[in-house]
């Protein structure tokens, strides 16, 4: 590694870390396993600045990637968990719109939200709209296209999952409507008229889809079967097999309902269907 690549490295490294900064001298630069130069320079006041704008840029990603987080919690609480999280996992590439994916799971063992449960749930839902938004674009399946194929072909063929769907289910709480009210990026937010907005929320399980057909991302609630629908179809089950799997949910549902409001919402591109046999 060039002296140059070596200086870059240790003064990134140090932006991320305090391990040197009350060190003024050689020995105590060896102590904390830290260059003399660096240490020198760590300590002066000024490196605090650079310091402090990384962190906020950290936990400016943080705010801007989980919003609905963020207005349920206020920007004070927000800000203080973000920068917990920061401390302990920085961003690993360039690209800040990936920054964060383990912050749904760092709520649920961060002893501030132990009275908000249902938060880590909002949180991947925030984050399942990331994914949505950046993901690969592809055709999407059309209703019609089921139309023409004879019903044993049609069990035995398998529904590939558009890129962009993301689905999660909370079974304690209804995160997609806490979600869904508190999302405020204008850019995906359904409108909701006054009433709705002011309805009591039901306190019941929930599922949520989010897709991106076209442009932009799209989310609905849904219910059990469907996510349990969804989840076969993930494991490469055939439609037959992903049917069962929903009505082993709920033995009442309804499965042209279901299989076309999937459809319509641009969660498929393809149905792979055998060759029928001769």
């Amino acid at each position: 590694m060039s002296a140059l690549a070596e200086y870059q490295q240790a003064f990134g490294a140090a932006l991320f870390t305090h391990a040197g900064q009350d060190a003024t001298s050689d020995a105590d630069a060896a102590a904390v396993q830290m260059p003399a130069w660096l240490a020198r320079l760590e300590a002066q006041p000024g490196f605090a600045v650079h310091r402090n704008t990384v962190m906020k840029g950290c936990v400016d990603a943080l705010e801007a990637n989980f919003p609905a987080v963020a207005r349920l919690v206020g920007p004070e609480w927000m800000q203080a968990a973000s920068a917990v999280f920061a401390r302990g996992e920085l961003p690993g590439g360039p690209m800040l719109l990936d920054y964060g994916a383990t912050f749904p799971a760092f709520l649920s063992a961060f002893e501030p939200a132990a009275g908000l449960p249902w938060l880590p749930a909002v949180a991947a839902l925030d984050r399942a709209w990331t994914e949505s938004h950046a993901a690969a674009d592809a055709p999407v399946l059309r209703a019609d296209a089921l139309h023409a194929i004879e019903p044993a072909l049609l069990l035995e063929g398998r529904l590939r999952l558009h890129p962009a769907a993301r689905w999660r289910w909370c079974a304690d709480a209804p995160a997609y409507a806490l979600w869904s009210r508190n999302r405020v990026d204008a850019g995906d937010m359904q409108q909701q008229d006054a009433a709705a907005e002011d309805a009591q929320i039901e306190w019941r399980p929930e599922g949520t889809l989010l897709t991106r057909p076209f442009e932009a991302v799209l989310h609905r609630w849904i219910d059990g079967p469907a996510i349990a629908f969804l989840d076969a179809c993930d494991t490469g089950c055939t439609l037959g097999d992903a049917a069962l799997a929903a009505m082993e949910a709920d033995p009442a549902v309804d499965m042209a309902t279901l299989i076309g409001v999937l459809i319509g919402a641009g969660t498929f591109t393809t149905l792979e269907c055998a060759a029928p046999v001769a």
